[in-house]
């Protein structure tokens, strides 16, 4: 079983409502008719249901609920709330009414207000787009300090770490993380590989050093942040600073790191910067044939995930199964 199907059979299990705001795209209306069809959620579609079904070009949007979100009862309700949110940011209450027109404040508000479990965003907006409605609105999470991103990888036929899956973290947001961020991208994408993978998390965190084997600014920081994630997270299994092969190779994490518990078998994988992750993870993906799920969004108070806008109608099929039970952990 790949780790989609997993997850997609996670998701059947306790169906949940997922809003997709971004309905003037087909590929959206594509990827709704199939997360319906699979009864991998409920599905909102926020528009005017003449233009999405003219859009639609032959896709079953039976099972969808179509809501003309600017004509809805609770609009004004919606925008009265994120007023009082944002007040004493300035927000006036003409400022409110206006960003509730905007689909994706108006789907993060179904989100906050239980109307949704989750959304799922980012086929024709950008990630900051995406994001600031979901930090407005809902917030981090309690005891989160910041959002980050992860991908849930397999790579098929693989025993390394487990049987294939891992998390690679942060590969999509934080461009260069501190000491003190990297610790809790760690924490965070240790979480995420529990609630996905459903296995012990074991952490590595990356570097291009491995026990001292080079000094530098960069692998201090790793060390640093490593220090930090053992004194918050007394429980987690985590090392560093380790190189890639010490970390997910057996034989060479036993020659590299003798005595570390993570060395040749992690699984979550931490990456100093958002450069190498993000190439760390479009290599396996190409070059291994991997499955890359992502990036998803940690750290939210309540599910909001993002897409590339090269996403395909089954990316996002698979974003919203990963939102899908996310918003069953989260209740």
């Amino acid at each position: 079983m790949s780790l989609l199907e997993k997850i997609v059979a996670e998701a059947q299990k306790d169906i949940k409502t997922i809003v997709l705001p971004e309905s003037q795209d087909a590929r959206m209306l594509k990827a709704a008719a199939e997360i319906s069809a699979k009864k991998i959620a409920n599905v909102v579609l926020l528009g005017k249901e003449g233009e999405i079904l003219k859009l639609a070009e032959g896709a079953d949007l039976s099972g969808v609920r179509i809501l003309d979100f600017l004509n809805a009862a609770n609009l004004e309700e919606y925008a009265e709330a994120f007023y009082e949110m944002r007040k004493a940011k300035g927000v006036t209450r003409e400022d409110a009414a206006a960003m509730m027109r905007n689909p994706l404040y108006y789907g993060v508000m179904m989100v906050k207000r239980d109307a949704a479990d989750g959304m799922v965003a980012g086929a024709v907006n950008s990630t900051a787009n995406v994001l600031r409605p979901a930090l407005q609105i809902l917030r981090t999470a309690p005891g989160v300090k910041i959002v980050s991103s992860f991908f849930a990888m397999h790579v098929p036929d693989c025993e390394l770490g487990c049987n294939g899956s891992f998390v690679f973290a942060d590969c999509g947001l934080i461009e260069d993380p501190g000491a003190e961020e990297l610790s809790e991208i760690a924490i965070q994408s240790a979480k995420s590989f529990e609630m996905f993978i459903g296995e012990t998390p074991i952490v590595a965190m990356l570097s291009y050093s491995t026990y001292g084997s080079a000094k530098s600014a960069t692998t201090q920081k790793v060390l640093d942040a490593t220090a930090l994630v053992k004194d918050k997270a007394h429980d987690l299994i985590i090392d560093g600073e380790l190189q890639a092969d010490a970390a997910i190779v057996y034989s060479v994490g036993r020659a590299k790191a003798p005595g570390s518990k993570v060395a040749g078998s992690a699984n979550v994988l931490i990456f100093p910067d958002l450069n190498s992750g993000n190439i760390g993870y479009k290599l396996v993906q190409r070059l291994a044939k991997a499955e890359a799920y992502g990036p998803l969004l940690q750290g939210i108070a309540k599910p909001v995930n993002d897409l590339s806008r090269g996403c395909s109608a089954e990316d996002i099929v698979g974003v919203a199964a990963f939102t899908a039970v996310q918003a069953q952990h989260m209740k």
